[in-house]
């Protein structure tokens, strides 16, 4: 099993974390999909003081032991194995100790817990190092690698001693029902070439199909692997521990009394003991985990109510072949994860905030934990989840929050969660002209809504999916390597190699045979496998753009005619922060709107529709003129909340997608740069107030306005949502600051860093928060969700627009004049004085 090798990975997990300023209350370890999801809560803390845990909060079985061979002492390292161990007794033949923690690292795709474990007094040497490394990679250029349920936990130790280890799991991984019966079994897979893998699977007695109980999962199996040179045992928990603990072994028995969960605990372990008996030697095990559902979901697709299988399945036999590929890939996976970490790390250090790097890292795999790949190489698709706010299934309003990370890690994942909301509404089972909520109420069913009843966003959705639509189309359009909107376009290839092929032609793509724009096609020429081809670029990206966006145009007009009618003065209806409640006029909810109007005229360029384009484009410039009249303060120091609510403010969020689909670039020497998209010079530009053109869309005095006022009305742990509460939603946070100057930017980064360092929280990181007291929940608690993909939303826009939508906000680092910034500090400090809960912020 290459274990000389996989030692020296090992080294490489470890050392591609270095120690990390933020130490947040949670962090991930097995996280793949919204059912293989599980934390390391208390993170502060000792990792053997808490069981690891599912996203909601239940605890699961995972624990890990560290024997000294030379001596009868074992060191808990992960979980509570140490209740079946305490008190002991002259007649346990052990003693229990605790090691030394020096703490975890993360990165994008890697938690390592790292200890020191104390030489036995036989032994003259120094303690030995261990470290316990968890991967779910995160990996753009190999979308089939991200679509397998699986993770690895690798255990490396380098010191002059020989260490034990155990880990085991128990059944909490497969239903959410304690009392659940389970049923298990022991597989042996020999490889031909020698070595081979012991795996454990285990699943309900009783599967409930594509049921969920408390956000669990009760169908699916695990499948938890070692190497062929493990010892293994099913038993009773307290049993295995105590005999390993005090023999150092397992027995290689199966226990096959087929039981509930916690029924004399049945738990699955694998022992091995690590050779370090000369002087700074090395050696690692490596176990991996497969949570695996066939199908995944069901879907309301347009031949009808669809088992979805999962994507792997149409590459490998069975499920056998799946776990020895994924394995025997762990180095080509730490491979490209390190890619990804490092180049996100370069990117992100560019914000001028050293915290940004930790904040995106963190995110990452959070985000694609509530995604599930399904579909077919011809037809993928990525499902998405709803986590803990209520659970429903392709929300249109959480995808557009999340889809900076898609932007910015692989654009193809944010068409393959477009393409089922528009595959079932062309096919006719929706019934309103706006688009629609969700594809279902709750995950993992997606029923639809043909009763047209889902929740009533109608302006929200429409501008949400406009832009998210030119946002895929955009990316596929690029003449330079270097002016794609994500570095990772190209798969494997380096700049120079893609380069020379982006003048490529495509050929035609039969949008009415089913066929998908996208296919999911690999390179042929590179060394590594199920490497993705290049994404868009040149003929062959204009070309997937055009007829994508022909393929289902009537849709996208349709939900434009419904903005053009309803978004300028919106009524009464919930926008996506829908627990702050309904509101008619909502001055943001507006700008959305509008700019989705905008977005229209972009994708109907695109499609050559060009009367279309000229005709929202107008209409478009017209309303964006009059939502200034209505939605910005008398003082013109903010945006109110809504335009008949004087006195009020809001995070002007929605601004992100003017500068995102470079609409701020219009008029602008910038407009025509290489690589970007191109716009018509001859369009109507909007007037000042002295008859000259002004640049861009939304005037530029708006951008610097709310820059200004983000500085004043900060609070210590954040940039709050409105003036209505002191919670702020941390993906609108960094929406709102990806368009300030560089002061404010850092300011606003500074302080989710130090809520992080600080909140009371004890979940995945909230996208929900109080900016002042403790940092706790503020009610309703939102926790693992997807939409802190929003973190991306600077590194997404650096790239935008050939990479120069961020010389088009050059001028927010433009100092504003004394006589506005007093106007801005005043309207700030009242709104303070009228309230008991505001703080005005120390500069005031």
């Amino acid at each position: 099993m290459r274990l000389f090798s996989a030692a020296i990975t090992a080294v490489a997990l470890a050392g591609q974390c270095t120690a990390d300023k933020l130490k947040p209350p949670v962090l991930p370890l097995a996280v793949r999909n919204p059912y293989f999801n599980a934390w390391l809560q208390n993170a502060r803390d000792v990792p053997w003081s808490k069981w690891p845990m599912f996203w909601t909060g239940e605890e699961i079985g995972l624990s890990i032991l560290a024997g000294v061979s030379e001596s009868d002492i074992v060191y808990p390292l992960l979980g509570r194995p140490q209740d079946a161990l305490l008190p002991t007794s002259k007649h346990s033949g052990y003693n229990v100790s605790f090691p030394t923690y020096l703490g975890a690292t993360y990165d994008a795709s890697v938690t390592n817990l790292t200890y020191s474990i104390p030489a036995p007094s036989s032994n003259s040497s120094q303690d030995a190092k261990l470290v316990v490394s968890f991967l779910s990679p995160i990996t753009p250029t190999s979308t089939l690698r991200q679509s397998i349920p699986a993770s690895y936990i690798s255990i490396y130790a380098e010191g002059a001693f020989d260490i034990d280890i155990y880990i085991d799991v128990n059944g909490q991984w497969v239903s959410g029902h304690r009392d659940a019966e389970i049923t298990w079994e022991y597989q042996r897979q020999v490889y031909e070439n020698g070595g081979g893998l012991k795996t454990f699977k285990l699943q309900r007695k009783v599967e409930q199909l594509l049921t969920e109980h408390f956000d669990r999962s009760e169908w699916g199996s695990l499948y938890f692997s070692g190497p062929m040179d493990v010892q293994h045992e099913v038993g009773v928990s307290g049993d295995i521990r105590r005999h390993f603990s005090k023999n150092r072994e397992l027995k290689n028995e199966v226990d096959d009394n087929f039981r509930g969960i916690m029924d004399e605990e049945p738990i699955f372990a694998f022992s091995k003991t690590l050779k370090l008996n000369s002087s700074d030697s090395a050696d690692s095990v490596l176990f991996t985990m497969a949570h695996i559902q066939d199908p995944v979901v069901q879907y309301a697709s347009a031949r009808g109510l669809t088992f979805m299988r999962p994507l792997w399945a149409s590459y490998f036999k069975g499920v056998s072949d799946l776990l020895s590929f994924h394995y025997d890939d762990f180095f080509n996976a730490i491979k490209l994860a390190n890619d990804y970490s490092t180049q996100l790390a370069e990117d992100a250090y560019a914000s001028g905030a050293d915290d940004y790097v930790q904040i995106v890292a963190l995110s990452a795999r959070q985000v694609m934990g509530a995604t599930s790949f399904s579909g077919t190489p011809e037809d993928p698709i990525l499902f998405m989840k709803e986590i803990s706010s209520n659970g429903n299934f392709q929300t249109i309003d959480v995808i557009f929050p999340s889809f900076p990370f898609f932007l910015y890690t692989n654009p193809k994942w944010l068409a393959y969660l477009l393409e089922p909301l528009i595959e079932h509404i062309l096919s006719g089972q929706y019934p309103n002209d706006y688009a629609m909520h969700d594809l279902g109420t709750h995950f993992p069913n997606a029923t639809g809504h043909a009763d047209g009843k889902d929740e009533y966003m109608p302006v929200e959705e429409c501008g949400n999916i406009l832009m998210m639509g030119l946002a895929v189309a955009n990316s596929l359009q690029y003449e330079e390597v270097s002016a794609a909107g994500s570095p990772w376009v190209s798969g494997s290839m380096d700049s120079k190699d893609a380069q020379a092929l982006l003048d490529n032609d495509m050929e035609e793509v039969d949008m009415e045979d089913g066929k998908s724009a996208f296919p999911l096609v690999h390179e042929a020429s590179s060394e590594m496998s199920y490497i993705d081809d290049r994404w868009g670029g040149a003929t062959k990206g204009s070309k997937q753009a055009k007829k994508w966006i022909q393929h289902s145009y009537k849709l996208w007009k349709q939900w434009t005619g419904y903005l053009v009618e309803y978004s300028l003065v919106p009524e009464r209806q919930l926008s996506t922060d829908d627990f702050a409640g309904w509101l008619a006029y909502q001055t943001n909810l507006a700008l959305k709107g509008i700019i989705g109007i905008k977005a229209m005229s972009d994708l109907s360029a695109i499609a050559g529709e060009d009367k279309d384009a000229e005709h929202f484009d107008k209409i478009a410039r017209d309303y964006v003129a009059k939502w200034e009249e209505y939605g910005i303060s008398r003082d013109k120091t903010h945006a109110k909340l809504a335009y008949d609510w004087y006195g009020s403010w809001t995070t002007l969020y929605n601004l992100y997608g003017d500068a995102l689909l470079c609409f701020h670039l219009e008029n602008s020497t910038s407009s025509s740069m290489d690589g970007a998209v191109a716009y018509d010079d001859g369009q109507k530009a909007i007037k000042d107030g002295k008859g000259k053109s002004s640049i861009g869309f939304v005037p530029r005095h708006i951008y610097s306005m709310h820059s200004d006022w983000y500085h004043y009305v900060r609070q210590k742990f954040g940039l709050p949502l409105d003036n209505r509460h002191i919670y702020t939603k941390t993906d609108w946070e960094f929406f709102a600051m990806a368009v300030t100057g560089t002061d404010t930017r850092s300011e606003i980064l500074e302080s989710v860093a130090y809520w992080l360092n600080e909140t009371v929280t004890d979940r995945p990181f909230t996208d929900l928060h109080d900016t002042e007291g403790d940092g706790g929940f503020p009610g309703p608690n939102f926790f693992a969700r997807p939409v802190i993909g929003g973190h991306f939303a600077f590194l997404t826009l650096q790239r935008a627009c050939g990479g120069k939508a961020m010389d088009g906000l050059k001028f927010l680092d433009e100092k504003s004049s004394d006589e506005q910034l007093a106007k801005v500090a005043a309207a700030a400090q009242e709104f303070a004085g009228k309230s008991k809960t505001w703080k005005g912020n120390e500069e005031l």
